[in-house]
């Protein structure tokens, strides 16, 4: 392992969080329910004592666990839960260093370009704030800044969290299982991602423009002129979260349609644009006072490639319709095996079960989102490795459950993929026999029909000729020759060795004027020299040979 001394500090650090919480059950082994209500009393402690050192250890730490309470296939779900619900609420930035970044990044004093800039933030978190706005012309507008030099502290954090990561990795069981060092790259990605802002006000205007037919949901226009890689304006939408409303509002809200429609919003993002917003938490979706949802913060988001969505299409059916054969079916398809071998009746049996309770009266408010979660827990276990954009698109739906249950508590999730599923799978066809894809198809039909006479003229040459070969590639012949040469050496070893201290057991009958501790000293020398020889063959043997 590479050791730099600048990194010293957080080595430390993550040294002491493995000593606290090594020997507790983070790592996703099993469910929490076939254990005792003391061992889960025991788990939730342990997961809110984890959430607070995470958050003391700073921002980084503090984004991490937020994108692990995403992971169903790395964590169990009491550490879910916990660090799901990690603040990164920090004091503010002082005004005076806002004041200079913006005017650094937008070359202009912020008195000329802003007709009024509130100096107390409306809201201060581990990489940012936010404070509101008035532009020259009179409109509203909510103002990012990046915290002063968060991304170096990032950077500096992320270099010896992969130095650790690839350690673990090279050398335990439990790294090369979890794969961390993969895991941790796909953590760096997306953090890097969140730190620039030109890269939130494509993903804003992006799914603006991919929801504009939804006419109660609101994204925040971003204005150009006044944004950067650090500073990010744009329009301020006033309104409440919408696990905060009050009796009186749900009261005179269609909470239900509201909800539905929202659903079939992140539907449609999930199935048929293939880009969705991954963070809807109750912080970021505010109902305005005109009843409609705003949806904020695309720091976060998720891109499913067009093979994914034809396969969740088929998992989401199958979860909401109860149909556990085809939702085993489809997660199969999904992931990919880690090398393991796969149980697949087993497998298919554990999602029918699983889908079967969720669509149980027992287990009514388990919706859609914990069931893709427990799925993808399950695929896990049996060493299916799932791309990181399905565990991200479970913990949206989960929290897309929550939001449209607090809008109207008879909001039925599994409902709505059912009534919707239908109408964005025609959609979903409709963009899939795109003029352009079938152009596509077409020229590779036309590539294939032009080449395929002269390959077939050379199969058949070959054939006629008897030079007509096939390659199969049984196993790694590299690898087994190297092996045979590593067993030849340690025989020949092992016979040099028995040879040695044989001969040093015959020369020591032999009478010599030259002796060591009363002995014959050259059948000594040689009962060393085999000793010697024994102890590096077992130590080579224990450490080098898997």
């Amino acid at each position: 392992m590479k050791v730099a001394p600048t990194h010293l500090k957080r080595y430390k650090d993550v040294a002491l969080l493995f000593w606290k919480h090594g020997n507790s059950e983070i790592a996703n082994e099993g469910d929490f329910a076939t254990t005792s209500e003391f061992t889960e009393a025991e788990g939730k402690a342990d997961a809110e004592d984890l959430a607070k050192d995470l958050e003391k250890l700073g921002p980084t730490f503090v984004k991490i666990g937020q994108l692990l309470s995403t992971r169903s296939d790395l964590i169990s779900p009491l550490y879910m839960d916990a660090l799901s619900r990690l603040q990164d609420d920090v004091e503010p930035v002082p005004y005076d260093q806002i004041e200079q970044i913006v005017q650094d990044q937008l070359g202009v004093r912020i008195s000329k370009a802003f007709n009024e800039f509130e100096e107390r933030p409306l809201g201060a978190a581990s990489l940012g704030q936010v404070h509101r706005a008035t532009l020259r012309n009179g409109r509203k507008v909510a103002v990012k800044v990046q915290r002063p030099n968060i991304r170096k502290e990032i950077v500096t954090d992320l270099e010896s969290l992969q130095e650790i990561a690839d350690f673990m990795e090279e050398r335990t069981e439990f790294g090369k299982r979890y794969e961390v060092g993969r895991v941790l790259s796909e953590f760096r990605t997306s953090l890097m991602n969140e730190l620039d802002y030109n890269k939130e006000a494509n993903q804003l205007k992006e799914l603006g423009k991919n929801l504009k037919s939804f006419e109660r949901l609101v994204i925040p226009r971003v204005v150009d002129d006044y944004s950067t890689g650090l500073v990010l304006t744009m329009d301020y939408l006033p309104g409440t979260k919408v696990t905060s409303l009050s009796g009186a509002i749900l009261a005179d809200l269609d909470g239900e349609s509201l909800a539905d429609e929202l659903f079939r919003a992140y539907l449609q993002q999930i199935l048929v644009d293939g880009y969705f917003h991954a963070d809807p938490h109750p912080g970021n979706l505010l109902l305005t006072p005109d009843h409609k949802i705003a949806i904020l913060d695309l720091g976060m988001v998720g891109r499913i490639n067009e093979r994914l969505r034809d396969q969740l299409v088929h998992l989401l059916a199958g979860i909401s319709h109860g149909d556990g054969l085809q939702t085993a079916e489809a997660a199969i398809r999904i992931g990919e095996s880690r090398g393991e071998s796969i149980d697949r009746n087993k497998f298919i049996n554990r999602i029918d079960d699983l889908v079967g309770q969720s669509n149980s009266s027992d287990l009514e408010g388990l919706q859609i989102g914990g069931v893709v979660l427990l799925v993808m827990q399950a695929c896990a276990e049996v060493g299916i490795r799932i791309p990181a954009e399905i565990n991200l698109l479970g913990k949206t739906l989960m929290n897309l459950d929550r939001v449209g249950i607090a809008l109207s508590p008879k909001f039925n999730p599994s409902a709505a993929i059912r009534k919707n599923l239908e109408t964005l799978s025609t959609a979903r066809l409709k963009d899939t026999f795109s003029m352009a894809s079938i152009m596509g198809i077409l020229t590779e039909m036309k590539d294939m029909m032009s080449t395929l006479p002269r390959k077939t003229n050379e199969i058949l040459d070959l054939a006629a000729n008897n030079k007509l070969k096939v390659k199969v590639d049984m196993i790694d012949e590299k690898t087994l020759m190297k092996g045979f040469q590593k067993i030849a050496n340690r025989i020949t070893m092992g016979l040099i060795l028995a040879a040695l201290i044989i001969g040093s057991s015959m020369l020591a009958r032999v009478p010599t004027s030259f002796e060591i501790w009363g002995y014959p000293g050259l059948a000594i020398i040689f009962f060393f020299v085999a000793a010697l020889g024994a102890i590096w063959l077992l130590i080579d043997i224990l450490f080098k040979d898997e």
